[in-house]
């Protein structure tokens, strides 16, 4: 449980801070050196453009992943993934600016976020989807929240990068030093890749392969059978994960550019602030977690979506103080408390809708539709709506209080676990899904009342 606990964050690591570093760069760096335009707002609403295309392929890259992923295994889709990312993520770093190479500039770039997109889309859902594999249910809330705590493990790395660019004159920053930290991604990309290749496949995969072939199961379109058996645990997963993506991308996108253009405060207060906020979710998801493996996912998703509803119109309140401390305060509180209450809970819940014979693709449909729906769109639909208000936040409140209450309607209108969701795996002949199609077991109910 530990060792592939570890390969599939590290990897997870390794993927979102190549995802995260666009998105610290949209906001802070690319408008200027690939959107020159008269307009500031203008320039930073085309970066974010740019960054929600990643997010229009992830869709994509899920399904395409999941689909070889259950048909012959989590480990190979994990090598491939986090190969596609660390390339497309150094050519990044050498890509030239608008001022070289003209309108080709934000072409290549939109190029290269699309090959982003398409392998982040497959990284998470075949991470979480191992380590819920190898992991009981009385513990699976809290190791695959680890996952999640490497996304904001990410966060550090590539925010952190840039409160040391910021240091930096800005004639330098623009002219070489932001490929820095792109192009130095290869080395942790090959410490990963190293790491994920000693890592076996799952037993209950195994399990699963050995009993669709036996009783006739197998199916050459994985996602046909989630539509067919699973829809409803579909529509739950992508509904429910719009509280998570707005209340995430709020803070970790969209605040960096509110900070520093709407409110003008310097780009190192809001890096900081990321920065803390970050690094105290590290602690408060796995919490979380295990919180959810005591008392249900359900109970503990639901309390992280009802706290960022609540906290929406406060969160602005203390950015629009421009204090420094307020603003520290008010990230570290959004990010740990409301995002890292529904980060802990999500991945066991995503994972336990489905069986594991189409469980890769049936988290990566979910939580790739709504990252394509919400997840790129919220920097923009954000920035849009404060540029509407005349820099005021109301707009930007309701829209999340909205999203939050859409994820709290679909977790009440979630179905039970799928049936060998909530076996205990033990070993190989012990695996989930030792159970063939058509037949049931008496399970418990983690997602509502804890495994």
């Amino acid at each position: 449980m530990i060792r592939i606990t570890a390969a599939s964050s590290i990897g997870t690591v390794v993927e979102w801070y190549d995802f995260a570093l666009y998105g610290a760069a949209s906001a802070l760096i690319f408008a200027p050196l690939f959107f020159p335009s008269g307009n500031a707002v203008a320039g930073v609403l085309a970066s974010f453009a740019v960054f929600a295309v990643g997010f229009a392929a992830r869709p994509l890259g899920g399904l395409l992943a999941a689909h070889f992923g259950d048909r012959y295994g989590r480990k190979p889709i994990l090598i491939a993934t986090i190969c596609l990312m660390g390339g497309a993520t150094m050519v990044i770093g050498l890509l030239p600016t608008y001022d070289t190479a003209g309108i080709w500039a934000p072409i290549l770039l939109t190029v290269t976020r699309l090959l982003q997109g398409l392998g982040a889309g497959a990284e998470f859902a075949g991470a979480v989807t191992a380590v819920s594999e190898f992991t009981p249910p009385g513990r699976r809330a809290f190791f695959t929240s680890i996952s999640q705590a490497a996304v904001a493990l990410s966060f550090i790395l590539s925010t952190g990068t840039f409160v040391v660019l910021s240091l930096i004159p800005v004639e330098t920053l623009h002219a070489w030093a932001w490929r820095v930290p792109f192009l130095a991604s290869a080395v942790i990309f090959l410490v990963a890749l190293y790491i994920r290749r000693r890592v076996q496949e799952t037993p209950a995969f195994k399990a699963a392969k050995r009993a669709a072939e036996r009783h006739g199961a197998s199916e050459k379109l994985p996602i046909t059978q989630v539509l067919r058996e699973r829809p409803r645990a579909l529509l739950v997963g992508i509904v429910s994960g719009f509280g998570l993506v707005n209340a995430g991308y709020l803070v970790n996108t969209f605040a960096l550019s509110y900070i520093t253009d709407t409110l003008e405060l310097p780009a190192l207060t809001a890096t900081v602030s990321l920065l803390v906020a970050a690094g105290l979710s590290l602690i408060t998801i796995p919490l979380f977690g295990a919180l959810a493996d005591r008392i249900g996912r359900r109970p503990v998703y639901i309390g992280g979506a009802v706290f960022a509803a609540a906290f929406a119109a406060p969160f602005f309140m203390l950015l629009g103080t421009r204090t420094p401390a307020f603003v520290i305060v008010s990230m570290t509180v959004a990010y740990s408390v409301g995002y890292g209450a529904m980060a802990g809970a999500q991945s066991a819940f995503l994972t336990e809708l489905f069986p594991t014979r189409y469980r890769f693709t049936g988290v990566a449909a979910a939580r790739e539709t709504t990252a394509m729906l919400l997840g790129g769109t919220t920097p923009f639909i954000a920035a849009a709506l404060v540029s509407a208000a005349d820099g005021q936040a109301t707009l930007v409140i309701i829209f999340v209080i909205a999203c939050q209450a859409l994820t709290v309607l679909a977790l009440l209108c979630a179905p039970r676990p799928a049936p060998d969701a909530t076996s205990e795996i033990t070993s190989p002949d012990r695996a989930a899904d030792s159970t063939a199609p058509g037949q049931s077991r008496n399970d418990s109910d983690p997602v509502g009342s804890g495994g």
